[in-house]
């Protein structure tokens, strides 16, 4: 354990404004309050706190972050509190260590939305003060170092998956790469020690077999740019298992076929030397091409900047070599804490590399719930990069797999919503083409808002994800509420009521909500349904039966719904069904696939409208208990626009030439329209097809069927019930 004086003496050795004062009483004061605690390694509680006020003097912070984290375990483990922790160290460690303390309250529970919600508070206060993160990942670090002191295996396995899911990617983002590496290599040591253990057993035969290869490459590599007149200093840096292993994941390789374990970092003098540097090792070996990346001239988004490439290098060895400047390397080893050695103060609210933290609080903003939060973060945080360029030449960093659209809302939300189009390089592309490196992009833009819901199956960045998902809800809460007023309006009239807002207004705090249009959308929705209604604004009324409030329900005008493409889903156009609320959602059962001539019922849905059934589907039974969501519905056909249905058949078609055209052929000659096909099980005899047949009716698919059996080439056929 640190004593009290190295501890000073840490901080004194970079920090010339150092306040020994303050680092003393908050030394005794944390000593002090945590008394007799012992860890579950068996250490004072204490020991805990000094390491992380350790680990970060490594970092070289200031003053105030040292006795931050001296002090961060005081309010919620002892009898200490904020106000005594403000009239002894100011409002600025007050403020830093009620921020670090109300993240630790939560990780303490640590189910799934207590991580979610854990993590908004995280990104809330270290968007007021990045120093709350720096002492967050030391604690972090150190809690994993002592992580086998814990006796119970699931919770070691749950600290080290919210390890590598939130605080690594944190730490690679703030740039501290040691930090991120360790927390890697410690999660991965629990979360699958028998994969690190192999890996690490492989690099102990690789250093025995030739332990002074990598002091040869690096003596080699250092003389040729001697020769060209470049000082240089040239290390080579053994990558971290996990790194391997992760590698060997991603590329789908053995450990054998790695050839870059090793990588070689040259570091100069200037910007002018890392180009020239560059020139001087692509003179003197072959480059392999696809391997260059220049950071330089675009940097990361956590400000690391470096050229990267790899060659054939000495002695035919395929290494890996980066290129950058002293500055260039202190920020790519302490990342955002090298700021303090430039004596520069951070500011996430500004900067290039806080960008990625202002997209994470537009996301909190638009997420419908913590989970959906932590979602679209983990989408932001886990990914490479490329640079994509809008027309004036500015810089727009991505995620690999990026879109037009993932660019559009990176731009700005509402250049995001009001796209219809996008030009890549001047050509007009699909939106979901996935942009490369380099790719200049133009957004082509509506008047109004309307993103597209389909969007949300290709955008891979949380940003577009989250405001794709903000403006559904937006757009189906409007419907719902419409659909609502309708379903309150029908209540009245069934209670021989006149409609009252007041009466509303009166009924809200009955049901927990705020305001009427919350009571509309929970109506429309399904939520509330209409005999609760009645109950909530007429107590004291007559009870209805379930079979009264379902006959009120099913009194309302009938609705003409048509299927829109992708969801099965219909609108006022054409196939009218008899028994629903207008406007309501209709879908049809993928279990059953209910088609016109079928005896149907209607299942209402909370949150999602009434699901068709056949009346002798098997999913039906799950549903006996509730009453109140079963509908008495029918087929209502109009003879003018009967409408088009997806019928689904499992066909087993021979395996031969031509097969699959004869199938196509009897469907087409007896006017069925194959809308999607799929090869679920094959053989060396056979192919099993499901096939969607767009049909008029049951008995037009019953056709079908029929014709399909008499082919030659089909041994059966059959519609698909579930």
């Amino acid at each position: 354990m640190i004593r009290q004086y190295e501890l000073v003496e840490r901080v004194a050795a970079y920090d010339p404004n150092i306040d020994e004062a303050m680092l003393n009483r908050a030394y005794v004061f944390s000593l002090t309050a945590h008394g007799s605690q012992k860890r579950a390694s068996g250490d004072p509680y204490f020991s805990h706190p000094v390491e992380v006020a350790g680990i970060l003097t490594d970092y070289r912070l200031d003053t105030a972050t040292i006795v931050t984290a001296l002090l961060h375990d005081t309010v919620e483990d002892t009898v200490a509190t904020i106000e005594e922790i403000e009239d002894l160290f100011g409002p600025e460690i007050s403020r830093l260590v009620d921020g670090v303390t109300k993240l630790s309250k939560l990780e303490m529970r640590s189910e799934a939305n207590q991580q979610a919600e854990n993590f908004r508070k995280l990104l809330l206060a270290m968007s007021n003060d990045i120093r709350v993160l720096l002492v967050k990942l030391a604690d972090r670090l150190h809690n994993m170092q002592t992580l086998h002191f814990l006796k119970r295996p699931e919770k070691r396995r749950r600290i080290a998956a919210e390890t590598m899911e939130i605080y690594t990617p944190l730490a690679e983002r703030l740039g501290m790469q040691r930090i991120k590496q360790e927390l890697e290599d410690l999660s991965f040591r629990e979360l699958n020690p028998e994969a690190r253990d192999s890996v690490s057993r492989r690099l102990d035969y690789l250093r025995k077999g030739d332990d002074d290869l990598t002091g040869r490459i690096a003596d080699e590599l250092r003389q040729v740019l001697a020769e060209a007149g470049i000082v240089a200093d040239v290390v080579g840096r053994e990558k971290t298992p996990f790194s391997i292993w992760r590698k060997m994941e991603r590329q789908n390789v053995s450990f054998e076929q790695l050839s870059d374990i090793v990588a070689f970092r040259i570091v100069v003098d200037s910007i002018p030397d890392c180009y020239q540097a560059l020139g001087v090792v692509h003179g003197e070996y072959a480059m392999v091409p696809g391997r260059f990346k220049d950071y330089i001239s675009t940097p990361k988004r956590n400000d690391y900047r470096s050229l990267h490439t790899t060659v054939i290098g000495p002695e035919r060895r395929r290494i890996e070599i980066q290129i950058r400047t002293r500055q260039m390397n202190q920020v790519a080893e302490l990342g955002v804490a090298a700021h303090w050695q430039y004596k520069q103060r951070l500011d996430p609210k500004e900067g290039s590399e806080y960008r990625w933290l202002q997209e994470l609080l537009e996301i909190l903003e638009q997420a419908h719930n913590p989970e959906e939060f932590l979602e679209h973060t983990k989408l932001e945080m886990f990914s490479d990069q490329v640079f994509c360029f809008t027309p004036r030449g500015d810089v727009i960093a991505l995620p690999s797999g990026a879109t037009p659209v993932d660019f559009a809302y990176a731009v700005h939300t509402d250049v995001g919503d009001s796209c219809v189009g996008a030009k890549v390089n001047s050509r007009t592309v699909p939106l979901r083409t996935a942009l490369m490196n380099g790719d200049q992009v133009e957004i082509l833009r509506a008047n109004a808002p309307a993103p597209n819901p389909g969007w949300e199956t290709f955008v891979v960045t949380g940003k577009a994800r989250s405001s794709i998902r903000r403006f559904i809800r937006q757009e189906q809460r409007a419907e719902y509420i419409r659909l609502g007023r309708a379903i309150v309006d029908k209540v009245f009239r069934e209670a021989g009521q006149d409609y009252s807002e007041t009466v509303l207004e009166q009924a809200l705090r009955a049901l927990d909500l705020k305001t009427v249009d919350d009571l509309y959308a929970e109506a429309g929705s399904g939520h509330i349904s209409s005999r609760e209604l009645l109950d909530r604004l007429f107590p004291g009324e007559r009870r209805w039966s379930p079979s009264d409030a379902l006959g009120a329900f099913n009194r309302i005008i009938p609705a003409r719904l048509r299927r829109s493409a992708g969801d099965r889903r219909e609108d006022a156009e054409s196939v009218a069904i008899s028994g629903l609320t207008p406007g309501v959602a209709v879908h049809y059962a993928d279990c059953c696939h209910p088609l016109p001539g079928d005896r149907i019922v209607g299942i209402m849905t909370k949150g999602k409208g009434v699901d068709i059934h056949t009346i002798d589907c098997e999913q039906l039974e799950q549903h006996q208990g509730s009453p109140d969501v079963w509908m008495d519905v029918s087929w209502d056909l109009n003879p003018d626009d009967p409408g088009v249905y997806a019928g689904r058949i499992l066909a087993d078609v021979s395996n031969e030439p031509g097969s699959l055209s004869q199938l196509a052929a009897v469907i087409a000659k007896n006017l069925g329209n194959i809308s999607n096909l799929k090869i679920t099980d094959r053989n060396a005899e056979f192919f099993q097809m499901r096939v969607d047949i767009e049909v008029a009716d049951v008995k037009h698919l019953t056709n079908i069927i029929a014709a399909l059996r008499a082919t030659p080439c089909i041994s059966s056929v059959d519609r698909v019930r579930g």
